[in-house]
């Protein structure tokens, strides 16, 4: 039984972890479909248990100034709000009057090239009515040809990989290896029309760090340039260097942990660094130079080298910054 139980246990490791890139929004459909099957079957149960009481249904109250519970409703509650997700694909939107590139653009947070580029527009002229593909970042929308790899396409489009692979709704055969499948739709974070980019400038961000310390008490951990900003879905700033290029703590503070030799999350070979309630962590590192419970100097005590362990496709630092738990973007602590 024992032997029979791992060859099923190996196949579903493969399944759901080798491949979990090409299996993932399948295999997420049907744990939603059997959730809301369970859902329909035990309803009857659950209502017979806690029943509503005759003259409590469809009603809010709301108490009064005295009591201890109250609920403020605002004057425009019955407003219709447009709420502010993460969008996983492209989407359809039909030019409303008054609408211009600029102003939809804005709209959805994305560059007016990029609403260009997805419907082949030479120019910003609309009408009402026009059906315009959005996208979810600025960038491009790329179908998959024979041969493909991020790193073709990320030189295609003039790009960084790491952007492609950070991007959480892009589907990988293998997700370690950032294998692509033919004829696959791969969203292209900042990309350029190839046919644009002689007369598209882009700005190079270069970090002169490690620096002095600021007034917040933090320095760069490292000199190099700025790859990646941080987004709604890549909350760090990604600094890319040679590899091997020592990396400082960019505040003082006391070793959290430490993990090395592991894909972690695909953050490889990784430090956190804690300081009251702000947390600092470098990532991809190709080793280490400290223990958990050591402390550090900002600007000074090397914690280890840049690399390429992880989900990486180049050598570089993520740099994550959390204050009271909550990622926040790195950027205003730095300069």
């Amino acid at each position: 039984m024992s032997v029979i139980f791992e060859t099923y246990k190996n196949n579903l490791v493969k399944l759901f972890i080798m491949k979990r890139g090409r299996y993932n929004r399948p295999f997420m459909h049907i744990v939603a479909m059997g959730v809301l099957g369970v859902g329909v079957i035990i309803s009857p149960f659950l209502a017979d248990t806690y029943p509503i009481f005759e003259g409590q249904q469809n009603n809010l109250q709301i108490s009064s100034p005295n009591s201890k519970e109250s609920i403020v409703v605002s004057n425009d509650v019955f407003q219709t709000v447009q709420s502010i997700r993460p969008r996983d694909k492209i989407i359809d939107y039909t030019v409303e009057r008054g609408d211009t590139l600029s102003t939809i653009a804005e709209k959805f947070g994305i560059s007016t090239e990029t609403i260009r580029w997805a419907n082949d527009l030479s120019g910003d002229d609309i009408v009402v009515g026009d059906s315009l593909k959005i996208l979810p970042v600025t960038g491009i929308a790329y179908k998959v040809a024979k041969g493909d790899s991020v790193y073709s396409i990320a030189k295609k489009l003039d790009t960084d990989p790491q952007k492609i692979v950070d991007f959480p709704f892009n589907d990988f055969a293998n997700a370690e290896t950032f294998s692509l499948v033919e004829g696959q739709i791969l969203i292209v974070p900042d990309g350029v029309k190839p046919q644009e980019q002689p007369t598209f400038k882009r700005q190079i961000y270069i970090v002169q760090g490690p620096v002095s310390i600021s007034g917040l008490g933090f320095t760069w951990p490292v000199h190099g340039i700025i790859t990646q900003f941080a987004s709604w879905y890549h909350m760090a700033l990604d600094i890319a260097t040679a590899y091997g290029t020592p990396i400082v703590a960019a505040q003082n503070g006391v070793v959290e942990s430490v993990s090395v030799g592991t894909w972690d999350y695909g953050y490889g070979t990784n430090v956190y660094i804690k300081n009251g309630d702000v947390e600092t962590h470098y990532a991809h590192m190709s080793g280490v130079n400290v223990s958990a419970g050591q402390t550090v100097t900002a600007g000074s005590t090397v914690l280890g080298w840049i690399g390429m362990t992880g989900r990486t496709t180049g050598p570089h630092v993520h740099f994550e910054l959390r204050k009271g738990g909550a990622l926040v973007n790195p950027l205003s602590y730095l300069q």
